[in-house]
């Protein structure tokens, strides 16, 4: 039995080139005690795969050149030598952006496909979901009647955050890059405003409809609408650092905000969220989030590429924002 899996082969200098990436096939070994190999049905498609390209440490080791993209993923155990994990299971975690993969069960979750689909578990109930739940209701901390407005609003982690802050009784701006994606926050995510800010003029539509002021600003941007959010922070706002996908490309030069001290006048504070520090809570949010998509109270988006030959291209498109929903690369 043989496995396909995506390599880094060298590591970018501003935005990925497909020379970046190798795709290869080898031989899959035999299993030690304790090990169990899963045939990866799905891969989670995420913008912080471009950061752990880089050399270093930051929250997480880079990939090794030569080595597996790392990837969260999702499949069926069809082998195993760990009795916690059976053969006709199904798998989430950090397997790798390949068609097999052999684990020690060490970080791997059991999901259940019964009641939700599987690639839901690399999206809304998982890592990308975590984030908003835990990067809004901890460090968010939303109140009713709060003024809510992220940016990347389209997205997974943009949407979910936007409607779980819907149900918290908070009112809802999100920026998208297209009228397409506004309507879908509108008619399908239930914000209240949506702001195409290819078209439209940021600043003047938050002013517009938050015109004392945002509580809570949940960023995955960063750069121009990081500093237009700042300037529009009302008295106590929150902001939530998810991410700063306007900056990947260019770390060394990254735009970082000149609005700063709005934080000092709005008696507010800035934060960053990084999931794997609620690991521990994922189930509970999870099921929680379940709960919700079960009542109609949040709905889910999915964009989906089939085919392992299309890494490069479907990873590009977080990045031009050609993509519309979760993105996830299907094996």
């Amino acid at each position: 039995m043989t496995n396909t899996l995506v390599t880094l082969e060298s590591r970018p200098s501003g935005a990925i080139q497909e020379s970046n990436f190798g795709l290869k096939t080898e031989e899959i070994r035999e299993l030690n005690d304790g090990e169990f190999l899963v045939a990866i049905e799905a891969l989670s498609m995420d913008p912080a795969i471009r950061g752990w390209m880089n050399a270093g440490t930051t929250y997480i080791k880079g990939i090794e050149l030569g080595t597996v993209m790392r990837s969260f993923s999702a499949g069926k155990i069809i082998k195993s030598k760990n009795s916690d994990f059976k053969v006709g299971d199904y798998v989430e975690g950090m397997l790798g952006a390949q068609s097999h993969a052999i684990s020690n069960g060490q970080g791997i979750r059991i999901i259940d496909v019964s009641k939700s689909k599987l690639t839901h578990h690399l999206g809304v109930l998982g890592m990308p979901g975590m984030t908003a739940y835990f990067g809004l209701l901890r460090k968010g901390e939303p109140k009713k009647g709060d003024i809510v407005y992220i940016s990347a609003a389209s997205g997974v982690v943009g949407s979910t955050v936007g409607q779980i802050a819907k149900i918290k009784g908070c009112t809802v701006i999100g920026s998208a890059g297209s009228d397409a994606k506004c309507k879908f926050l509108i008619d399908e995510c239930g914000f209240d405003y949506a702001i195409n800010y290819k078209t439209e003029n940021l600043d003047a539509k938050l002013k517009e409809y938050a015109p004392n002021g945002i509580h809570i600003f949940y960023d995955n941007v960063g750069g121009d609408t990081l500093n237009t959010a700042l300037a529009n922070l009302g008295q106590g706002a929150r902001v939530v650092i998810c991410g700063a996908i306007s900056q990947y490309n260019d770390m060394a030069n990254i735009q970082g905000p000149s609005n700063y001290m709005k934080i000092v006048t709005a008696r507010g504070y800035m934060t960053g969220i990084i999931v794997f520090d609620f690991v521990k809570e994922w189930p509970a949010a999870a099921n929680e989030i379940a709960g919700w998509i079960a009542e109609g109270k949040i709905n889910v988006k999915e964009h989906v590429v089939q085919g392992l030959e299309n890494y490069f291209s479907t990873l590009e498109m977080l990045f031009t924002g050609d993509n519309f929903g979760k993105l996830i690369l299907s094996i």
